[in-house]
């Protein structure tokens, strides 16, 4: 296949790539390479004779399909999108103008391309934040209601529902995926995982919002990518399909297992780490517990995720321990302050 990907020099974008790459297919790359988007991520495919890269901002519709109509992908997988919820709450413009208007922009491009070719797909990829918050029990499913309740998540649900309607409204060939928390190698270091490893080798504080018991289903990156390519693959045009991990984890337990397992992977006592735990002031409209029903994916695409979450954070742990150099680079711009308070 050739692919246009968007958003492919980020966290997920990059897995993308580099898979697809690495399975013989024509990638078409095309990043804004906002602080997020590094090209650091895609070095191990960079110079491959099947891999372009173009910098680009989705919202210039007219950059997007002059490459677009040249291209000729035929399928776009959308990835491009601001995606840190505490950053949405200090500036939501940002992700009011990627999300929902970059949307906007390249599905209209992606209807000149699906005209020419019967066999154009374009898969929109989202999170599971758009459907708000869970109690205690249940799983979001493929049917569970929007309730977005941070600027993000609602620039995400806004971003769906176009996706949705230039399906029905336009017969555009759409399939939309909703996933849980990802982790991985390459994720911008503002993140949950990736910032305590990081604060803990340099013995600064570990932030644990409020009493830490927020609950989230973890999905290593890898097994989410596999899941796109089954959709990419196997997907029903207008359906829309979940991946979760399986594997619900409160903050502070999750934490706890991230510095548990850094400090046998740098030979230190983990009381050492534990002791630089600090539970500061919650964020604002902070949802208490996210998990996903991946039955449908299940059933349909036959895929469930193949690393378990020992695995999974145990390998995280030691990429970021073994590529300081990377983490360096890309925390130029960011040095772990606190993000999004009112």
């Amino acid at each position: 296949m050739k692919l246009l990907v968007t958003g492919g020099a980020g966290f997920i974008g990059s897995a993308v790539v580099r898979h697809f790459v690495t399975t013989g297919d024509e990638v078409v790359n095309v990043d804004k390479l906002t602080y997020a988007g590094r090209l650091e991520n895609l070095a191990p495919i960079a110079n491959l004779s099947n891999y372009s890269f173009y910098e680009m901002d989705i919202c210039d519709r007219a950059a997007i399909r002059e490459l677009a109509l040249d291209v000729r992908p035929d399928a776009i997988i959308h990835l491009a999108a601001e995606s840190h919820v505490d950053r949405s709450i200090d500036g939501p413009r940002t992700f009011v103008e990627t999300n929902i208007l970059g949307t906007f922009e390249l599905l209209e491009v992606a209807r000149e391309l699906a005209d020419a070719n019967r066999d154009f797909r374009f898969v929109h990829v989202s999170t599971d934040e758009v459907f708000g918050a869970l109690g205690d029990t249940g799983l979001f499913s493929e049917t569970s209601p929007y309730q977005p309740r941070s600027p993000y998540s609602a620039s995400k649900a806004g971003a769906d529902h176009l996706a949705r309607a230039w399906f029905e409204t336009y017969q555009l060939p759409v399939m939309v995926t909703n996933c849980a928390n990802n982790y991985g190698p390459y994720q911008f270091p503002e993140k949950l995982i990736p910032i305590t490893i990081l604060n803990a080798m340099a013995g600064r504080p570990v932030r644990i919002y409020g009493d830490g018991l927020q609950v989230r289903d973890w999905l290593h990156v890898d097994d989410h990518v596999q899941g796109l390519a089954r959709v990419l693959e196997r997907g029903r045009l207008g359906e829309s399909y979940n991946f979760g991990g399986m594997c619900e984890k409160a903050n502070k337990d999750l934490v706890a297992t991230v510095l548990d397992c850094l400090a046998g992977h740098i030979d230190v006592d983990p009381s050492e780490l534990f002791g630089l735990i600090e539970y500061v002031e919650d964020r604002p409209g902070h949802d208490r517990r996210y998990a996903v029903d991946s039955t449908k994916v299940q059933r349909e695409l036959d895929w469930e995720p193949a690393h378990s979450f020992e695995q999974g954070i145990d390998a995280t742990v030691r990429w970021y321990r073994d590529n300081t150099a990377w983490c360096e680079v890309v925390s130029e711009t960011y040095r772990g302050q606190r993000l999004g308070r009112v």
